[in-house]
């Protein structure tokens, strides 16, 4: 005699697929193969997209209009439990969809059942992430651009405070300080550009791929697409339900914000060391010693500096986990969405702080300055000049390379000397050499696109604070 089927696939102690299988799953089993705990992240989601499936179903005859009805009722009353703190996520019922599921049907009957036809849990959760990640870039997006904002509304302020330029940490040429924060202004802006891109290649619905073959039912994708915002369907089913590259993408662009935080984090970090003394951070944005009284720690710059670390770490995660898959969708992908999260979670967190971080930097202007007096930093002007004046390049380098070993032999700088002592190296040295020696003289004459002229960088900084305009 065959056995009774349970009345109710999806009580407490069964799966919605158990009756394939003549032994319960272990409860470790569960627990090491359980995603509810993190993809309950995605039930807001998991129910937009459902409706948008049913919607669908609906208009092909497949549901009835009561049953269209009745499921966006039930799924009103989950999004609302779910709000509200009220709703019992269990462990037994492996994830997210399937404990949606099982409450719509204990709300709707079998409506609620009927939703699964033409779907699977593979394109449905593809589906899902596609529309949370959506929503995340568009929240990062934006605070990118609140980033760039403040940047540019500092440079603005200081567009003629003068800073010592540094290659190899050592000084090169002056600079102004708003020239240096825009310089960040586009690393960010070319973050905002990939993940546009980004968002393109996350805006494609994999939703009617089934489990890996597609359906029998006489579905609409471009429908569903329409209904969710989706650009249009990915065209392969199997690809559609085993694809990550989108997440990858998005990972390695996390990886890039973080990266540029990271080395505006180690500036900010050196600038604030009393050695350096060039910026003060704001109260908020530090802490201090348990023993040591007189300290101010930029924990802020330090932490985020340390979370790179940590968003590249699942980046080389996500890229070893799709490495060796075969099609289509395997078990691997449930490890896709911790690190995703987290990636999301840690962008997002860190960017809208650097927002006001950068809001409250106190600059130290004659710091700056007299930092930039040492090192003979007007050196390549002097080169420059000579060259004006008829040398060859290399020739004038070379005249003024002997020029300041003299000057660091005496302990003085380049324009400490007289006009008779400086056309001693060389005879074209005229009596307007000084004009070139200054440091605002020196960045002054860089008023070319992309210059650090002061002029250049109030109308770079007027341009930016356009485009991101709230």
């Amino acid at each position: 005699m065959s056995q009774t089927p349970p009345s109710n696939q999806f009580d407490k102690k069964a799966q919605a697929w158990s009756a394939r299988f003549s032994e319960p799953v272990s409860d470790l089993v569960k627990r090491y193969t359980a995603s509810v705990d993190f993809d309950k992240r995605l039930a807001r989601f998991d129910i937009e997209g459902s409706l948008a499936h049913a919607d669908m179903l609906q208009s092909v005859g497949i549901l009835s209009d009561a049953d269209l009805a009745a499921i966006r009722d039930g799924m009103q009353k989950i999004l609302t439990e779910i709000d509200a703190g009220r709703f019992e996520w269990l462990l037994d019922l492996e994830d997210v969809h399937l404990n949606i599921e099982k409450r719509l049907v204990e709300l709707v009957g079998d409506a609620g059942k009927r939703l699964h036809t033409g779907r699977s849990r593979n394109d449905q959760v593809a589906t899902d992430i596609r529309l949370w990640l959506r929503a995340e870039i568009d929240v990062i997006s934006d605070l990118l651009r609140q980033l760039r904002h403040a940047l540019a509304t500092l440079a603005r302020e200081h567009a003629e405070t003068i800073l010592p330029g540094f290659t190899h940490l050592q000084v090169a040429q002056p600079v102004t300080f708003g020239h240096h924060l825009l310089a960040y202004v586009e690393m960010f802006a070319r973050d905002a550009e990939r993940l546009a891109d980004c968002r393109r290649r996350v805006n494609r619905l994999p939703l009617g791929a089934a489990a890996l073959a597609g359906t029998s039912y006489p579905i609409d994708r471009e429908r569903v697409a329409a209904t969710l915002g989706f650009d249009g369907v990915c065209r392969n089913s199997l690809d559609a339900v085993s694809d990550r590259d989108f997440a990858i993408e998005f990972c390695a662009t996390g990886a890039l914000v973080m990266t540029h935080i990271s080395r505006l984090s180690e500036e900010l970090i050196l600038w604030m060391s009393p050695r350096v003394g060039f910026i003060d951070l704001a109260d908020r944005f530090c802490t201090g010693s348990s023993i040591m009284p007189q300290k101010k720690n930029p924990d802020v710059p330090e932490l985020a500096r340390g979370k790179t670390g940590r968003v590249n770490g699942h980046l080389i995660a996500l890229l070893t986990l799709m490495k060796g898959q075969p099609l289509a969708y395997n078990k691997d992908n449930q490890e896709d969405k911790e690190g995703l999260f987290d990636t999301a979670d840690t962008v997002r967190d860190t960017v809208r702080i650097f927002v006001d971080l950068i809001g409250g930097i106190q600059v130290k202007a004659e710091a700056m300055r007299a930092a930039a007096l040492q090192g003979f930093a007007t050196a390549t002007d002097l080169a420059d000049y000579l060259v004006k004046r008829g040398l060859p390049f290399r020739d004038a380098h070379e005249v003024v390379a002997h020029a300041v070993r003299d000057c660091s032999d005496r302990g003085c700088d380049l324009a400490d000397l007289t006009v008779e002592e400086l056309r001693a190296f060389h005879p074209s040295i005229g009596e307007d050499v000084h004009s070139v020696l200054t440091l605002e003289g020196s960045v002054a004459a860089r008023k070319h696109i992309g210059g650090t002229a002061p002029e250049r960088v109030r109308a770079e900084a007027e341009r930016v604070l356009g485009e991101t305009q709230g």
